[in-house]
């Protein structure tokens, strides 16, 4: 009975029914330490969450925009902690644990974002996104030395990313360049942005950088330039974080996150009141399935939407409770 007076609550318009959140920060964070917890399972997804989603553009305009300390937007997190709240919930994609560890906040709004980052950045896994036609493809993703620290070049001309292999190939398979090395990349004078926040891994690229020109004075004082002006701005990041608290209630949470999320397909209804009791591991799609296979049977109930039964039931259940009162 709990789910469907929920289902009904979550479907309402009527702004006066949305309970107040009383308990909200404004905080910064650092993008490293955004991302730390992500890979730690200490930062997750709630489950209503749909898939990310990002292609290849999208993510090296994400990269560039950091990289130059433009703003990205905040991100919106919830503090978990609350029994009367409580979302099924699931890592970041690319992040990898034996065990699913209970979170300390919900990313409600900033997957994407954060998702790119933390595969580029931090996962040591080729990325797997799409290219703009949507097919799949595998990248890795690097950041041309010269061009960055050239103030005549878009920051995301200097940003770009190769096929697993790391070798370029025109159309005719020929290739164009060849970055399979730490020796070639260093030659190429192309940066692998999975060091960014890997100050072993970049000690040893910048030793091989160095010692690949006779004048290690000259290339001394680029790698400065570029440590400066480009990786330092990925290490320093801050991150607007909107904090809504423990004690937000749950229906605050859903209508919060639909609208956040403008920018995809908003959620309906069931897939909220899903995801909600898919905490007390009571699969509510599962369960439809079977009663929408008894459904079609039937001439007039065969299109019932799942949503149109949910509210039905509800109001039932609610008359019955108002007889019994």
């Amino acid at each position: 009975m709990r789910l469907f007076q929920s289902a009904l609550l979550l479907s309402t318009n009527n702004k006066h029914d949305m309970p107040a959140i009383t308990s909200t920060q404004s905080i910064k964070q650092s993008l490293q330490q955004l991302l730390q917890n992500a890979k730690e399972g200490k930062t997750q997804l709630p489950d209503f969450q749909r898939s990310w989603v990002w292609n290849d553009e999208q993510i090296r305009s994400l990269l560039a925009s950091v990289s130059l300390s433009y703003p990205i937007g905040a991100v919106m997190m919830l503090e978990t902690g609350n029994p009367a709240v409580r979302f099924k919930h699931r890592l970041l994609e690319g992040v990898t644990h034996k065990e699913l560890q209970k979170p300390d906040q919900l990313l409600l709004d900033g997957q994407q974002r954060m998702t790119s980052l933390f595969q580029v950045l931090l996962s040591e896994q080729l990325v797997k996104t799409k290219d703009v036609r949507g097919k799949e493809i595998h990248r890795w993703y690097y950041i041309d030395i010269a061009k960055a620290l050239n103030p005549n070049y878009d920051r995301e001309e200097a940003i770009f990313s190769v096929p697993e292999e790391k070798i370029k190939r025109n159309l005719r398979g020929e290739i164009l360049a060849d970055y399979s090395t730490t020796e070639k990349e260093c030659a190429a004078e192309v940066f692998p942005l999975q060091l960014v926040f890997d100050i072993l891994g970049q000690n040893k690229w910048m030793q091989t950088y160095l010692q690949l020109d006779a004048n290690i004075g000259e290339r001394l004082t680029r790698w400065t330039n570029f440590l400066q002006k480009v990786i330092q701005y990925f290490q320093q990041y801050q991150v607007p974080i909107i904090l809504l608290g423990k004690d937000t209630p749950r229906e605050a949470v859903c209508q919060v996150f639909e609208k956040v999320n403008t920018g995809g397909v908003s959620l309906t209804v069931f897939e909220l009141v899903t995801a909600t009791y898919a905490a007390d591991e009571f699969n509510l799609r599962e369960d439809w399935a079977k009663r929408e296979k008894k459904l079609k049977k039937l001439a007039v109930l065969g299109n019932v939407e799942n949503t149109d039964f949910l509210q039905a039931v509800t109001l039932v259940s609610e008359s019955q409770l108002g007889v019994s009162m």
